[in-house]
Formats: C-alpha cells, sequence, structure tokens
C-alpha cells in the first residue's frame, strides 16, 4: 500500500511529534522527504505531513536541490514539535535557524583538506620540475 504524499493526518493529538527525513530513492540514488511523524514511528510508517524535500545528490550544475513549506514547518514547531539534528543543518542553510555548528566545522574540515591537496599537489609539481 502506499501512503499519499501529504500523509495520512492520523496521530494521536497528545504524542511527541519530529520533523525529520524519510529516506525514498533507490539503491546508490538517494532521496529525502522532509516530513512530521511522531517520535516513536519508523520512516516507514506513515507520516502525518510531508513538509519538503531534499535531493542530496548534485544535478548538473552541482546544485543539491531542497524545497521546505516553511509555513507548515512553523505551524508544527509551534505546536510543540522538535526538529532533527539534520533537519536543522538544513534549515540552518536555508536562513530558517541559524547556521548549526557542525556546519561551520564541516566547512573548516572541507578547507583544511583543500589546503593539504593543494600543497600535496605544489610539492609534487616541484620535484617533477627538479627531475627535469
Amino acid at each position: 500500500m502506499l501512503i499519499p504524499a501529504s500523509g495520512t493526518g492520523q496521530y494521536l493529538a497528545k504524542s511527541a511529534k519530529i520533523i525529520r527525513f524519510a529516506r525514498k530513492g533507490c539503491a546508490n540514488r538517494p532521496f529525502f522527504h522532509i516530513v512530521v511523524t511522531e517520535v516513536k514511528r519508523d520512516q516507514t510508517d506513515p507520516v502525518i505531513e510531508q513538509v519538503g524535500t531534499f535531493d542530496p545528490l548534485p544535478n548538473e550544475y552541482n546544485e543539491k536541490l531542497c524545497s521546505l513549506n516553511f509555513e507548515r514547518i512553523k505551524h508544527w514547531i509551534g505546536n510543540g514539535a522538535t526538529v532533527s539534528r539534520p533537519v536543522q543543518e538544513l534549515l540552518g542553510l536555508s536562513g530558517f535557524f541559524p547556521i548549526h555548528p557542525r556546519t561551520y566545522m564541516q566547512a573548516w574540515r572541507n578547507r583544511r583538506s583543500q589546503a593539504e591537496a593543494e600543497s600535496k599537489n605544489v610539492e609534487s609539481e616541484s620535484i617533477q620540475e627538479n627531475k627535469v
């Protein structure tokens, strides 16, 4: 049985809610729905509502596509829903939340590894020039 993208809308009124990723797509081609669900439910269980999508693989223009329904996200956060850490990072990059500290750390690591790779390239080029 397929679950409609908008969700089933069936949930307990007093239960804890969370906004998180639900993995869709195929093997080696992930695609995520950003959904509101009850905390104790599995990601394959029916969801309350889908509030966005995220495609983590870069397209031909090197873009990772994301769509978010900010009005519904505000509604659910206002009604007490918590937000998972990966979704917090994504909402921080979109400007909805402050940028998550893990985002800064990942950018710092990327810059450091790129600088190391460039220094290795410069060293290998200088060694090759000395051999010639």
